[in-house]
């Protein structure tokens, strides 16, 4: 996947802390085949960002509008 130009500029990496399900962080880990729980939020953001600039691109592209999915 390419680097949008957004993530360019926030490459520097800060320390954070959150609250996670382990079965979730551990599912995604598999699913996206990452070595490690940092790893797995950092691939699952970008294509969090990444689903964004394609809904962006295709409104833009046709004209239509597209709903985000509902809620888990």
């Amino acid at each position: 996947m390419a680097k949008s130009k957004s993530r360019a500029k926030s490459a520097r990496k800060v320390p954070k802390t959150y609250r996670l399900a382990p079965g979730k962080v551990t599912a995604a880990q598999r699913i996206l085949g990452a070595a490690t729980a940092t790893e797995t939020i950092e691939q699952a953001l970008d294509l969090v960002v990444f689903r964004q600039e394609l809904i962006e691109g295709t409104r833009n592209l046709f004209g239509l509008a597209i709903s985000p999915p509902d809620p888990s």
